[in-house]
């Protein structure tokens, strides 16, 4: 029984690790599952928790958040809609992924789960790396885009990454304390780093 959280830089394949040590293992992956438990606590739409994650907030959460009270926007809106703004995805987060972890089994993709479960019994942390021109080709193999779209994507990937960090109050996301190994896909196959995860959690676990 456990729980393993997989961070990664943007295109270096966390999903489909993630994807693949869930079934290799029988364990439950989560990830838009997470974006959906975000917005059932919310009351907000899915694709608004998604435009969170996306921008870092953006200009108008932030203009709200600093000019009108949680409060004040729940009666504007009454109780069956909900409102979304940094701190109030952070809290949900947290409580959607703890809520999860305590049911076992999972593998829990980004979003802060190092960080949320560094506590937690039987929880292993994973960070996922490789170097940009690896990135860029492993986006051009799924989304045939050119080497332009590719290196911007990872750009922005990892943009993104950065500001949902931020909005933890933690910068250190790529320390490798914070994990139990450091995956280097410009050095490991997929299949080579599903195992290496694989064996890891099944050893500690007996």
């Amino acid at each position: 029984m456990a729980v393993i959280t997989i961070s990664r830089q943007f295109g270096a394949g966390g999903r489909t690790l993630g994807i693949k040590v869930a079934k290799k293992l029988g364990y439950q992956f989560l990830d838009y599952i997470i974006i959906d438990a975000v917005s059932k606590k919310a009351r907000v739409t899915p694709s608004s928790v998604k435009a969170m994650e996306r921008s870092g907030g953006g200009f108008i959460s932030k203009f709200i958040t600093g000019t009108l009270s949680r409060s004040y926007m729940e009666r504007l809106t009454g109780d069956r809609i909900g409102y979304l703004d940094e701190q109030v995805y952070v809290d949900k987060l947290r409580e959607a992924i703890t809520e999860y972890a305590h049911m076992d089994n999972m593998v829990i993709l980004g979003r802060g789960g190092q960080y949320i479960l560094k506590d937690f019994k039987n929880a292993y942390h994973f960070l996922l790396v490789a170097s940009e021109e690896d990135r860029i080709k492993f986006i051009q193999k799924f989304s045939n885009v050119s080497d332009k779209k590719a290196l911007k994507a990872v750009i922005n990937g990892d943009k993104c990454r950065a500001n949902l960090y931020s909005r933890l109050h933690e910068t250190n996301f790529n320390d490798p304390n914070l994990y139990h190994m450091v995956l280097n896909r410009s050095k490991l196959s997929m299949e080579q780093t599903v195992e290496l995860i694989c064996v890891l959690v099944q050893k500690k676990d007996k």
